[in-house]
């Protein structure tokens, strides 16, 4: 496996970092104001001056014309607190190394324009990968933590994970799933739960073009790699086109699903540089729907 924090690699995470800034303005999610009042930069309401209030802020143009003192309010540019969530479950084994550098490139660019990152990794429990960072000086401490995360469990639990985090109290920010959403237990309920905590949403579905076709043919004993269990079928011509049908309804079912939900959703083949599928994201507007 390559490794994460190698100089040419990161040279790469350096080049998309300042592609964010030139096409967002430094943020991985285009707006990111907050409803609050303060002292920022972009207009948002007056208020009626009281004792006390900062005399900079009043509007000496109506004062002239109405004899009124008011101050002007602007909406606050507050932290965007970032969570990469990384599916660790078996079927993500041959996908992982593509899967580490999608998830290294969104840490970093989130570091580097000071947002506030927490990595987890998913599959049947939620397990932390990096706590919560903030800072360009977290940026190889997180290359290592990806590095050295591997896969574990025996299921993709998206439902239960994502209870698990909420139940951690998390502040709302922007969430990010990196996974080939291949879950019997679905994925749907976990979109449903984060929204309803009001974070936002990006899904970056991991997908291998030799997991799209079936060229077995005869009696195989066929084993689930997440949760080990055995059976036998027969595969001919008829069920290995049903197979590729059956897959492609699947990235249907989920494009569809994101959709409906108002959830971005990008989709990152292994065969495609890394560094492609992140410099489209940025370019289509960053991660929103």
């Amino acid at each position: 496996m390559a490794s994460l924090t190698d100089s040419q690699f990161i040279r790469k995470l350096e080049m998309l970092s300042l592609l964010t800034r030139k096409t967002l303005g430094g943020s991985l999610k285009a707006d990111r104001k907050s409803t609050k009042k303060g002292s920022g930069t972009t207009f948002a309401d007056y208020s009626e001056y009281n004792f006390g209030d900062d005399y900079r802020s009043i509007d000496w143009n109506i004062y002239a014309r109405l004899e009124n003192l008011v101050i002007k309010l602007f909406e606050l540019e507050e932290d965007l607190h970032v969570y990469i969530f990384i599916d660790l479950s078996p079927s993500m084994t041959p996908k992982l190394e593509y899967a580490h550098k999608l998830a290294a490139a969104l840490s970093y660019i989130a570091l580097n324009n000071l947002d506030r990152l927490t990595i987890y990794g998913l599959s049947d429990k939620l397990h932390t990968v990096l706590r919560p960072a903030h800072g360009r000086g977290h940026i190889f401490p997180m290359l290592e933590a990806l590095q050295n995360s591997k896969c574990y469990g025996h299921d993709t639990r998206f439902e239960k994970c994502i209870k698990s985090f909420q139940a951690r109290g998390q502040r709302r920010g922007m969430c990010v799933l990196i996974s080939d959403f291949f879950a019997k237990s679905g994925f749907e309920k976990a979109l449903d739960l984060l929204q309803w905590s009001r974070h936002d949403v990006f899904c970056l579905q991991v997908s291998d073009p030799d997991d799209e076709k079936c060229e077995w043919r005869g009696d195989i004993d066929f084993k689930c790699v997440e949760t080990g269990r055995l059976k036998r079928v027969t595969v001919g011509p008829a069920e290995a086109m049903r197979f590729a049908e059956a897959v492609h309804e699947w990235q249907q079912y989920l494009q569809q699903n994101c959709a409906k939900r108002g959830v971005g959703l990008a989709q990152a083949s292994v065969k495609v540089p890394f560094e492609e599928v992140i410099q489209n994201i940025l370019r289509k507007g960053g991660l929103v729907a």
